[in-house]
């Protein structure tokens, strides 16, 4: 889907760059980056710990899920290098002119398109609050779908950037709630959870 999505690209951003969003509109959808934001993920995610019976044990998967995938697309920015729909420095007619060349990638924020690690992080984390608290997975999903729309509103990514997060994020995230055998540690820190409560009841 990312890859069908860079025909889009440059009219999507087009449309966002002439700040058609007013108001309450606006101001709902910048919000919508703190479910990509490290420090409010981590609040979020303290929330978790505090609100669960389980208490701290929830966090090893939703910290692994949730920054594990965020650290996964910024891996792959150091690889690749693509303009911002903000930067002023690139007039491109297509989408494809928007990458840079290794050499002409200086790893700068500007040049830190793809893939968006906001959206990684929120989709990371949206799967990870879903196993745990599978009754609010729409709405997790609406909030890492929100997240990825405020980066395109911001202007800091493309439709295609979005999407290759998300897809980042899932990987991630469905890695790290699977039932394999590199996760079993979690689910046995879990398990020990459940069975200590239900003695101590």
């Amino acid at each position: 889907m990312a890859i069908g999505a860079l025909w889009l690209d440059l009219p999507v951003a087009h449309y966002f760059s002439e700040k058609p969003w007013g108001g309450d509109l606006n101001k709902m959808v910048s919000l919508g980056e703190g479910f990509g934001y490290g420090g409010t993920v981590a609040l979020i995610l303290l929330a978790a710990v505090v609100l669960d019976p389980r208490g701290w044990r929830v966090l090893p998967r939703l910290a692994v899920s949730t920054f594990g995938a965020g650290l996964a697309a910024d891996v792959v920015k150091l690889f690749i290098g693509r303009h911002r729909p903000k930067d002023a420095a690139i007039q491109a007619s297509t989408a494809l002119e928007t990458f840079t060349t290794w050499a002409n990638h200086q790893h700068g924020h500007l040049t830190q398109s793809f893939p968006s690690a906001h959206m990684a992080t929120a989709t990371g984390l949206a799967i990870g609050l879903a196993f745990f608290y599978p009754r609010g997975r729409w709405l997790f999903a609406a909030l890492a779908a929100l997240a990825g729309l405020q980066r395109m509103h911001s202007l800091n990514h493309y439709f295609s950037d979005v999407l290759a997060g998300a897809a980042i994020g899932t990987l991630v995230g469905i890695l790290v709630t699977s039932r394999l055998s590199s996760n079993r540690w979690l689910d046995a820190l879990e398990s020990r959870s459940v069975a200590g409560n239900l003695r101590r009841e």
